[in-house]
């Protein structure tokens, strides 16, 4: 009988874990969409499921497992803990020849087992993915919500952990906190639409799977800090300072909308292994700036001599 377990991933496993990722998002589209290989479904396509850098960002960043059998790896668990008594399973994957045989059932027991303080456990999947419907089911979760596209499912389990500071299902909406101590408060399913925080110490915070859409941040100190996995589609960036920032792995989303760089100071900045095309510079200092290591002065004069 195969022995199913697993372990925290490594960078080293990186390629590994993307080939049988790649593999099993793959086979998920061609038995939903089969004349829809562009299709964007997020929960059957994940946004870069297919890319290796995608893989090592979250291994470094958020808790993920690699699936084995007798040591051979064969899919992935990737979570989110929040706090110390919540959890999100943000994808999970068993390479396809592997699959049907109780696996996905192995390995939600064995994270259970992994994390026993965390009493809420939550999920999306994909609408379309019936088969998915049920097994969440069979494994104890409760839908929350379903559209056309999604269904939220959501597990509660009786734990150890202590509970003499919980606060739960309370209306506290227009309260005002003021000189409050609130270090290492936790908030779960709470509705914070039009709250304001001001002048607030937030260092450490941990944010995940949250709507912040229209939410303003002004007067804000950023450092040190990580944005990763994000999308900023329409958003808009104005007297920003970037110092030392890097853009890595970052697309123009579904629809291809430009970015616009407006009265910015770049100087130094590097564009490598980058796609270009159609971008425009216009009345900016390119004083120093190269392209394949030749000067744009040089390369401005040759244009101009053979207009002449």
């Amino acid at each position: 009988m195969p022995v199913i377990t697993i372990e925290k991933a490594s960078i080293v496993d990186a390629e590994k874990l993307t080939e049988i990722k790649k593999r099993t998002f793959d086979e998920e589209v061609k038995k939903w969409f089969p004349n829809r290989p562009d299709v964007t479904d997020y929960n059957i396509k994940p946004p870069g499921y297919s890319s290796i850098e995608m893989t090592k960002y979250m291994i470094r960043e958020l808790e993920y497992f690699k699936v084995l059998q007798d040591k051979e790896i064969i899919g992935g668990i990737i979570i989110t803990i929040s706090g110390k008594n919540f959890g999100r399973i943000d994808r999970i994957f068993v390479d396809p020849k592997h699959q049907g045989k109780g696996t996905g059932s192995r390995v939600i027991n064995l994270l259970e087992e992994e994390f026993p303080n965390v009493r809420t456990w939550d999920l999306e999947t994909s609408g379309r993915q019936i088969n998915n419907h049920y097994f969440y089911e069979k494994m104890g979760y409760k839908k929350t919500y379903e559209t056309e596209e999604e269904y939220g499912y959501l597990k509660e389990i009786g734990t150890s952990s202590k509970k003499e500071n919980l606060v739960e299902n309370k209306n506290i909406s227009s309260i005002q906190y003021v000189n409050c101590d609130m270090t290492k408060t936790e908030c779960y399913g709470v509705n914070l639409d039009e709250s304001s925080f001001s002048n607030c110490n937030l260092m450490n915070s941990h944010i995940s799977n949250c709507n912040l859409s229209h939410s303003k941040f002004q007067n804000i100190n950023l450092r040190n800090s990580l944005y990763a996995d994000l999308n900023l589609s329409n958003s808009k960036m104005i007297f920003v300072t970037l110092e030392g920032v890097s853009f890595m792995d970052t697309n123009l989303g579904d629809e291809k909308k430009p970015i616009s760089f407006e009265r910015c100071d770049l100087e130094g900045s590097k564009f490598m292994n980058c796609n270009l095309r159609n971008l425009e510079i216009q009345r900016s200092d390119l004083t120093g700036m190269k392209i394949d290591s030749i000067p744009i002065e040089e390369l401005m004069e040759a244009y101009y001599q053979l207009k002449k």
